[in-house]
């Protein structure tokens, strides 16, 4: 009798190995400079390693509550109103989850229904069109043009339908890191305004924008907010990428949706690391206060080292990544050359094309920037030789 292995028909049959797994690996095969993988090369606070340390010795190892432990909640709500201008219920309307990715894959879930449309805007991060598909939803990718990456609002307005049910935007953006203006909510919601179409806002880098006016989050648009998901990481924020800690802040009514998600994905998260972040949200808010300064640092560091490079630059007004244009140094696609770039210069980058569903004509890649600074000098000095 012959055992054949059951093959299952694949719900996302396009998708593979994520292009950030496989330049990780590709990397370290070549023992390259990573600049491709977003998370730093140096760890974070002192403080909050100290106080996980303390809440793992104090006994804090048992499940914390499903929508989060209380005190990461309240101070999740204290900075929400000290920054945005209304301090969102703890109870009802904060949900922490297992990094933003898991709060994304939640709100989405629970929004979507088969057939339902979800217009979100390309490059765009690629978690959100596999959790829109596995949905039923139908994806509606509005291209953004370099090199400052603005939504055409006349298009957005004539993309909309009656099955128009959600807006994924994500601001300071990954990976064109360019931001969202208090205007651009202003459009967005004057374009929905009279349907009902609900925002899932990811705002993982909110500390880190450079922008003049600072960091527009949804939670400050007051009709907006209404319908909205604001969904944030202290993994950008804390240097702590492998923590996997994340939340989601909306209404009551889209928040107990969401967690009926939630509590069957992955329930809780971990209590000890809970009740550190609520530390170091409460002793330290100085950390993400000045988070703006010190990226911006490293980023007109590199800027600087890269200066007499063939690369053109692109403007970076948010997040730890950099966009370069190679097409003074190579005519290959984005993806060959980041793999040329990884195996034969020693640098590891990420092609901007894996962010579209349309072919993407432009010769762009992403590099990193949250490094030491002897990591920047050293990726630096390898890509102005070329």
């Amino acid at each position: 009798m012959i055992n054949n292995p059951l093959i299952p028909e694949s719900k996302l049959p396009s998708l593979g190995t994520t292009i950030f797994t496989q330049m990780s690996a590709l990397a370290q095969q070549y023992q390259a400079i990573n600049l491709s993988q977003g998370f730093p090369d140096f760890d974070g606070p002192r403080f909050l390693q100290e106080r996980l340390a303390f809440h793992v010795a104090a006994g804090a190892n048992q499940y914390a509550p499903m929508i989060g432990a209380q005190p990461l909640r309240e101070a999740i709500a204290d900075k929400t109103a000290a920054l945005y201008g209304r301090r969102p219920d703890a109870e009802r309307d904060i949900t922490i989850t297992a990094g933003a990715t898991e709060a994304l894959y939640a709100a989405i879930t629970a929004l979507v229904r088969p057939g339902d449309e979800v217009i979100c805007f390309d490059p765009s991060y690629d978690s959100y069109v596999p959790a829109v598909t596995l949905s039923g939803g139908i994806p509606k990718r509005l291209a953004l043009s370099p090199p400052h990456f603005q939504v055409d609002w006349h298009q957005f307005a004539q993309a909309l339908s009656p099955r128009t049910r959600l807006v994924i935007l994500n601001t300071p953006h990954n990976p064109t890191a360019t931001t969202w203006r208090k205007s651009d909510f202003e459009a967005l919601w004057q374009a929905i305004a009279e349907r009902e179409i609900y925002v899932i806002s990811d705002e993982v880098y909110e500390h880190i924008c450079f922008a003049a006016e600072g960091h527009a989050s949804v939670l400050a648009h007051p009709q907006l907010r209404e319908r909205a998901v604001a969904v944030s990481s202290f993994g950008k924020t804390l240097h702590m990428t492998g923590w996997k800690v994340g939340y989601s802040v909306a209404p009551a009514p889209i928040s107990a949706e969401i967690r009926k998600v939630h509590q069957y994905l992955t329930f809780s998260v971990n209590t000890p690391t809970q009740l550190a972040l609520a530390d170091m949200l409460r002793e330290d808010p100085a950390h993400y206060q000045t988070l703006p300064a010190f990226y911006r640092a490293k980023r007109d560091r590199f800027v600087n080292a890269l200066a007499a490079s063939r690369f053109t630059l692109l403007p970076c007004e948010g997040t730890y990544f950099l966009l370069a244009d190679y097409r003074a140094i190579s005519e290959q696609d984005d993806v060959s050359f980041c793999q040329w770039l990884t195996k034969e210069v020693g640098v590891a980058a990420i092609p901007l094309s894996v962010f579209c569903a349309a072919p993407f004509p432009h010769t762009l890649i992403r590099l990193c920037f949250a490094k030491q600074d002897a990591t920047l000098d050293a990726a630096a000095a390898r890509l102005v030789a070329l």
